[in-house]
């Protein structure tokens, strides 16, 4: 079971989620990058497949969210996958109780689908929870941490339990994600750069990633909308010009924009020590400085502050430095 949790300020959150990991390729690499290796050993993912599921909330609501797959165990039966995709900005305390319940209804609706006897039993359910958000996961991972009895109360063996496993994109070593070749080490790096340069570095590795694997066009798109999405918190609005299909020159164009915004950041860190040491030299010369003064100094250009400056000690005044 995965459920994502993702901040509300990200593109069109849970339907990109969803359609992501409604791909086996980006199941299977995030299984087999981020699990046990000892457990992905006992999985067979070349012949996983996507189930229909009918799970509803308890008013009744069906989830959007969520995609189930059916991966066959190397030892016989089938694992079930359930990815609970939710995208919240906080992490959810009750988060172990939310996996037992929807664990129950996967359950009830295998056996009705399957016909399961208790003779067959149930298959087993691996429950991971996929955390997009700003605060590290802190909730407990286990449903008997929130049951409140003593420890050594003899109600304990009447208690459900229900344990998940955490990834938390957040909180792996950029080095880490760098060195996995996968789709999910390259989404997690995108979705928590530690600087412009890192979406480039991710959106190069993704170009490559799409050369080796010819055959995924479907993704491709999907990783386009995320490169996409990379330029609109570069820029803090939409691409100024049209966006390219090719997913390579999305990936230049990022390059393109973001060489230019430290160029522009560059040059506007160049002009504020030009217009504070003006206004410094202003108030050396002619005492206090008058608000107009200060506003028209803030908006001029670096042609204009080098003139002022030349000409600081030639003037009488602050409206003779001006007039020149």
């Amino acid at each position: 079971m995965i459920s994502v949790h993702r901040g509300s300020d990200s593109l069109d959150s849970d339907g990109l989620y969803h359609d992501l990991y409604s791909h086996p390729e980006m199941v299977a690499d995030l299984l087999s990058d981020f699990l046990d290796p000892g457990l992905v050993a006992q999985l067979d993912l070349s012949r996983m497949k996507r189930l229909n599921t009918k799970l509803t909330a308890a008013r009744g609501k069906r989830r959007r969210g969520d995609v189930v797959w059916e991966i066959p165990l190397r030892a016989g039966g089938n694992l079930y996958v359930l990815l609970m995709l939710e995208f919240q900005s906080t992490v959810d305390g009750w988060m172990a109780l939310r996996v037992c319940v929807y664990t129950g209804l996967l359950y009830q609706q295998l056996i009705a689908e399957r016909k399961l006897t208790p003779e067959q039993g149930l298959p087993p359910v691996l429950p991971i929870i996929l955390f997009n958000g700003k605060p590290r996961w802190y909730a407990t991972t286990s449903l008997r941490d929130l049951i409140r009895l003593p420890a050594t109360s003899p109600l304990w063996p009447f208690q459900p339990d229900m344990r998940y496993h955490v990834l938390d994109e957040g909180a792996f070593p950029k080095d880490l994600l760098k060195s996995l070749p996968s789709l999910s080490a390259i989404l997690f790096r995108l979705e928590h750069p530690a600087d412009a340069k890192s979406v480039v570095e991710a959106g190069q590795d993704l170009v490559k990633w799409f050369k080796r694997h010819p055959d995924t066009l479907p993704l491709k798109r999907l990783f386009r909308e995320l490169l996409m999405g990379a330029m609109e918190r570069v820029e803090g609005t939409q691409p100024s010009q049209p966006v390219p299909e090719e997913l390579w020159e999305v990936s230049n164009m990022l390059a393109d924009h973001i060489e230019q915004w430290n160029r522009d950041a560059k040059q506007e860190g160049i002009k504020e020590g030009q217009s504070s040491i003006l206004l410094r030299q202003i108030r050396r010369r002619f005492g206090v400085v008058p608000d107009w003064i200060h506003e028209r100094v803030l908006q001029a250009t670096t042609e204009q502050l080098e003139q002022w400056s030349d000409s600081i000690f030639d003037a009488q005044s602050p409206g003779d430095l001006f007039a020149r």
